[in-house]
């Protein structure tokens, strides 16, 4: 064996030992920091500059939350989300710990839900949470137990088990705010109803003393089922919540019923609905509508952020989420809103038959 080949061997020896060191302290080190350590180093500081966090499912449903001017927005329904949910995601990511890695072949990421979302039936959700920065991105999968779930960083082969527990959906809906309207029945003085086929009728009290509601236009020979019977109407806009939204149409549908809802301290709000072919729930719209005398003074002080300030009428809470809906000069601020109450529409012969005694 010539000296060159020798010191050849010699060579190759020592690259292959020295490789062998490398490659062991690297995975020492790797596991000796993973125990308690960010899943998302960075993003706690940074929750503040957060614009953007997506949401996605194997079999395509995604949600997109935009941070807005003064709110976030749910972006494939253009609307309001509940920024107490946002904020809670952001805040449980930015504090996601890890408590042990498990596996990291690919082939076991599927009982932990982890595995990459390449197939409808991935049981994972992809969390990306973008700033100007950066953009972090991973794998949220099954729960552990309800304080502790599993999780993988996009393209990283370790999959871990992190805590607290990350509460993920990515269908737009449950990220909306539900809370549509809250005007309690005491405040209502009047209902005109106008229903998609039928005579119109109203039904008002004077006083807010007065227990219950004088229908009008009766017809003749009919009388109310009990004396209370119009008063569910008046109460359908108490606790208001909504289960969906969608941009309205260029051109709403004809076929609606629309009531109008008066109030003794001046409010008036329009709704109008219909139940839908393919799907029963009602859907509403609501419109604040100019108010009379200094109601455009009013108006302005609600959209500055409802200060309660007494200009001409009073314009409280319940306004400002109610022209948060209305429209506005960009047509993208209304919408049809899913509601889980039907306050003026129910299937009868005659728009009245439900409140009125058989003849």
């Amino acid at each position: 064996m010539t000296s060159r080949r020798l010191a050849m061997l010699l060579t190759a020896g020592l690259a292959v030992v020295a490789f062998a060191i490398w490659l062991s302290s690297t995975r020492h080190l790797e596991r000796a920091t993973l125990a308690g350590d960010l899943v998302l180093p960075g993003l706690e500081s940074a929750l503040n500059s957060v614009t953007e966090v997506r949401l996605t499912k194997g079999d395509g449903t995604h949600a997109t939350l935009k941070r807005g001017a003064s709110d976030w927005i749910v972006g494939e329904r253009d609307y309001p989300a509940d920024s107490g949910k946002v904020r809670k995601l952001l805040l449980d990511l930015g504090a996601l710990n890890v408590v042990e890695e498990k596996t990291r072949l690919a082939a076991n990421y599927p009982q932990l839900g982890v595995e990459d979302l390449n197939s409808p039936k991935a049981a994972g959700t992809r969390v990306e949470v973008v700033t100007p920065a950066k953009t972090y991105a991973l794998i949220i999968g099954k729960s552990s137990s309800a304080k502790s779930g599993y999780v993988r960083l996009v393209n990283t082969q370790p999959s871990m088990l992190a805590a607290p527990l990350v509460a993920v959906e990515a269908d737009p809906k449950r990220w909306l705010d539900h809370t549509l309207l809250d005007v309690p029945q005491d405040r209502i003085k009047a209902i005109e109803v106008k229903p998609a086929q039928g005579p119109a009728y109203t039904a008002s009290r004077d006083k807010k003393e007065q227990p219950d509601f004088a229908l009008r236009n009766v017809p003749k020979g009919r009388e109310l089922t009990s004396p209370g019977a119009a008063d569910s109407i008046a109460g359908s806009l108490a606790a208001l919540t909504l289960d969906d939204a969608r941009k309205q149409g260029a051109q709403g549908d004809p076929k609606v019923s629309q009531v109008t809802f008066r109030t003794f301290d001046g409010l008036e709000l329009e709704v109008s609905g219909g139940l839908a072919v393919r799907d029963p729930r009602l859907q509403v719209r609501g419109d604040l509508p100019p108010a009379r005398g200094s109601s455009e003074e009013a108006a302005r002080a609600a959209e500055e952020g409802g200060q309660g300030e007494e200009k001409g009428r009073r314009q409280d809470r319940q306004e400002v989420a109610v022209r948060r809906n209305a429209q506005s000069e960009s047509p993208h601020n209304r919408h049809a809103l899913r509601a889980k109450v039907t306050p003026f529409a129910r299937r009868s012969k005659h728009p009245l038959g439900w409140l009125l005694k058989a003849p």
